[in-house]
């Protein structure tokens, strides 16, 4: 009873914090032409309720998808159609074809901010509060405390109730999430099928698709695939291949449906990034411009290598030695991967890591708060656009007063809670670091630690107070981005250690049952 008093206090902070911020400004309010995500995701609202479905995808005169065209799945247009349902029965006016375009008035913004709020309570804060009850070895206020350092993460509250992207990240996350805990509980089918629904919700899940193929993999293997290994397999097979029919159904009818449908998915003549992104493409664009010097095959081809092989050693050892402790551990470092490495990547796709990460907060809880700042910091830029920076100090300082009055700040950061010792002890064994440098490891991390904070404040400050050069526009912005980008190769690095010399992944200690 104690436990679900503890955990509705914290939803009830998580949802009065997501309405404060709400009440803020959002996306392209007040800027014709194309105003900005919150009226991209009323366009498609307008456009899924007035026309057929085979034109969803397709350009005509009364779908110009220059202006906002629908390049999400099919789970996202339903949702749009669901939503527009609704508005058309409060007022018309608001999903009106053409005459609808650039609408905006208080009560319409009160409609979005709430269908953001439903979504949110409905699909993405059960799986949160459901993931912390099924934690072991931890007493109940420290489940409820994981909870709300979760619910109470920046970047997440910040993007879809203050930015309003257009698509809902809570419904692909929260989905998600629901398909980790159904694969770490054992119910494969079921967390398959969650996944799938992410995956036809948003394509950007594809960040998540290899760690979950794997662990699945894996535990095929360990069944047997003579035995029982073979039957889960089949099982797997059948439940993703009719996931995926029954969300595309509509668009099977035709080939040219199909292909329309995922030309609009996967645009790759956007380029190699979009805008200012803290990966390693946009990061040193700044010394190589690898957008103009190479054709656009190249670029996918390179990309599309150096993710893939930054990510097959965690994969391959998930896939040998599955346990759900491995998999929550290789969805942080597949994502992030995906995240610096990719071809089209967008500076909000940062969520998709900081999900996995959140998973692992009780586990390292100093480089997991520490990441999940970093990936705040580095939506900087965008936020500062919409008119943000007092929710988004806010949001930080709630968050950062969260983790530190429930986790331990230092004492967090030694050997043993970094989980560095087993890499410590082969370190030693084999000599591939000196000697002398081993026991200042976790002294290491709390320098860089205070130095990467130190440069964020510093930089936020920079941007908020300072104008930029004239001769260098974007100065702040890509010093954000790169410094951003660091950050997250450093932990990229600590997550792939953490991963390899895992030796609680062998033992098979599972805190999720």
């Amino acid at each position: 009873m104690e436990k679900w008093y503890w955990m509705a206090v914290v939803v009830l902070m998580g949802l009065t914090v997501r309405w404060t911020v709400s009440l803020h400004s959002y996306s392209g309010a007040g800027k014709p032409p194309l105003f900005g995500d919150y009226e991209a995701q009323r366009h498609w609202q307008e456009v899924t309720f007035n026309l057929p479905v085979r034109q969803w995808y397709f350009n005509s005169s009364d779908n110009n998808l220059q202006y906002w065209g629908l390049d999400y799945p099919p789970l996202t247009a339903y949702h749009s159609l669901l939503c527009a349902y609704v508005a058309e029965h409060i007022n018309p006016a608001w999903v009106a074809l053409h005459t609808s375009r650039g609408h905006e008035s208080p009560a319409h913004k009160l409609f979005m901010r709430a269908t953001v709020f439903i979504a949110d309570l409905m699909i993405y804060i059960p799986a949160v509060v459901l993931y912390c009850c099924c934690l072991k070895e931890i007493s109940t206020k420290k489940k409820a405390a994981s909870a709300l350092c979760i619910l109470l993460y920046p970047g997440l509250i910040l993007i879809d109730h203050g930015h309003f992207q257009h698509t809902y990240n809570s419904v692909s996350l929260g989905l998600a999430l629901w398909g980790v805990l159904g694969v770490s509980c054992d119910w494969d089918l079921l967390g398959s099928m969650a996944f799938c629904l992410a995956l036809n919700y948003k394509q950007m899940e594809l960040y998540h698709s290899v760690p979950f193929f794997c662990f699945l993999l894996g535990k095929c293997f360990q069944k047997g695939l003579r035995g029982k290994g073979l039957g889960l397999l089949v099982q797997l097979a059948c439940t993703v291949a009719a996931s995926f029919t029954l969300c595309w159904l509509p668009f099977l009818t035709e080939r040219e449906q199909s292909l329309q449908v995922l030309r609009r998915l996967f645009p790759v003549d956007r380029g190699l990034f979009e805008d200012k992104v803290a990966n390693v493409w946009c990061s040193f664009s700044v010394f190589v411009k690898m957008k103009d010097l190479l054709p656009r095959d190249t670029q996918i081809l390179i990309s599309f290598c150096v993710t893939f092989l930054s990510l097959l050693p965690t994969c391959i050892k998930l896939t040998l030695r599955p346990s759900p402790r491995g998999f929550r551990f290789t969805l942080v470092s597949c994502a992030l991967s995906f995240f610096l490495f990719s071809f089209q990547v967008h500076e909000k796709s940062i969520l998709l890591v900081a999900l996995p990460v959140c998973l692992v907060l009780h586990e390292i809880p100093f480089m997991s708060a520490w990441f999940l700042l970093v990936s705040t910091f580095s939506l900087l830029p965008l936020l500062l656009r919409d008119g943000l920076l007092l929710p988004s100090a806010a949001t930080v300082a709630a968050f950062c007063t969260a983790c530190g009055a429930f986790f331990p700040a230092w004492g967090a950061a030694s050997e043993e809670a970094l989980q560095l010792g087993a890499f410590v002890a082969a370190a030693r064994k084999r000599k591939f670091l000196p000697r002398w440098s081993l026991p200042f490891l976790p002294r290491v991390v709390r320098c860089l630690f205070l130095a990467s904070v130190t440069i964020m404040v510093l930089l936020t400050l920079m941007t908020v107070t300072l104008d930029p050069p004239r001769k260098l526009p974007d100065l702040f912005s890509v010093l954000v981005c790169f410094v951003s980008c660091l950050n997250f190769l450093f932990f990229l690095v600590y997550f792939n250690i953490i991963i390899m010399w895992d030796s609680k992944n062998g033992r098979n200690r599972k805190k999720i049952n």
